[in-house]
């Protein structure tokens, strides 16, 4: 059904008040047992409910439809009213109401994330109810709102329109140059959020960033220089970020696409011979460990992990050992017991052969 829609349906009994049935009251007529119905029913107003996280932990119900369908991207500013509740009807608080709409940038938390990401799914002029479960909101953290206690693990109410948002250039639109300035802007907030330890967040926008000044375009060679530069200093970045987060793979597939076009890029090597390092793929990453040392022998941070890496090794040499030793033996042991079983089959086989000889001798003298 749509908005304005008007049906008549007969519903079943075991679908409707069962063998039951339903007494009178309020001045509705008894239903008796068993009974089927018939409903007329119209769809007076249809609000859709988002699964904003996937979890069920973010919900949005659409109270007012907005206009298009250009919803804010990541680093995009927003101009919205809302009004943040708790679940007994508590206002916490309440913006955009008194002259200009309240903003903020997607993605650059500066409000709870089960409300940045709500906003990033909505339209221009769209009004909605957004449920967010504690771990969008403020966790298990007591915070203070507008002289109002918000208690830990609190579900949090918000309604909220989204009033404009500012919208940035895609980047098909831009310019060689433009994308240039975006990449190396995206690079230097990218780089603060490392140094304070959002690897998370730094990994998701150097990989944004990236995409300002892939491989696909056809530029100026002046530019595609400059491009060719900033595209390997991210693509190390972005590898920084996933070793910390221990995405072994993804750092290894980072650093080969550097080592495609800078051989013998120091920085690459080293940190590809980590990842094979965590991937305990040894053998790699003392290829990439001797390639660095003989680039840069006094490299202390490669002769650290050198050294690390030759005790994996005597390690894993020490367990190898074992492992082959156990295996001969069990095989030794195995060799023995089906030696033992052979040359009792063999004692067995010799003393049945001297039984029929016997046997076959004494027939012979009772013949004669």
């Amino acid at each position: 059904m749509k908005e304005g829609d008007r049906v008549v349906m007969m519903v079943q009994s075991q679908d409707a008040f069962g063998e039951h049935g339903r007494a009178a009251k309020n001045q509705l007529s008894v239903v008796p047992p068993n009974s089927a119905v018939n409903m007329d029913v119209k769809l007076v107003s249809l609000k859709p409910v988002v699964d904003v996280t996937g979890d069920l932990k973010v919900m949005k119900k659409t109270l007012k439809s907005g206009d298009g369908i250009r919803t804010p991207h990541d680093g995009e500013t927003v101009h919205i009213r809302y009004t943040g509740s708790l679940e007994d009807g508590t206002v916490f608080e309440k913006f955009g109401f008194d002259g200009e709409p309240f903003e903020f940038i997607i993605d650059e938390e500066q409000v709870t994330i089960g409300l940045d990401r709500a906003v990033a799914t909505m339209v221009k002029g769209e009004l909605a109810e957004v449920i967010v479960k504690s771990e969008y909101g403020f966790g298990n953290t007591e915070v203070q709102r507008q002289s109002i206690t918000v208690l830990s693990c609190s579900t949090l109410i918000y309604e909220v329109e989204l009033v404009d948002f500012t919208k940035e250039k895609e980047s098909w639109e831009m310019s060689g140059h433009e994308k240039l300035e975006a990449a190396e802007k995206s690079k230097v907030a990218n780089n603060d959020l490392f140094n304070i330890g959002k690897f998370q967040r730094a990994a998701k926008k150097y990989s944004k960033g990236l995409n300002y000044i892939n491989e696909d375009g056809n530029f100026e060679d002046e530019v595609e220089k400059l491009m060719k530069t900033l595209r390997v200093s991210c693509w190390l970045n972005h590898a920084a970020c996933c070793l910390k987060l221990k995405d072994n793979a993804q750092a290894i597939s980072l650093c080969s696409k550097v080592l495609e076009i800078e051989s013998c890029n120091v920085k690459a090597l080293y940190q590809r011979a980590q990842a094979y390092v965590e991937s305990y793929d040894l053998e790699l990453a003392k290829r990439d460990v001797l390639k660095v040392l003989e680039l840069d022998p006094d490299n202390k941070e490669v002769k650290l992990l050198q050294a690390h890496l030759k005790k994996l090794q005597v390690e894993s040499n020490k367990r190898d050992a074992k492992l082959y030793a156990n295996m001969f033996d069990r095989t030794a042991k195995e060799s023995n017991v089906v030696a033992k079983k052979c040359k009792v089959e063999s004692a067995v086989y010799n003393e049945e052969a001297k039984s029929s000889d016997a046997e076959e001798a004494l027939e012979v003298v009772k013949e004669e």
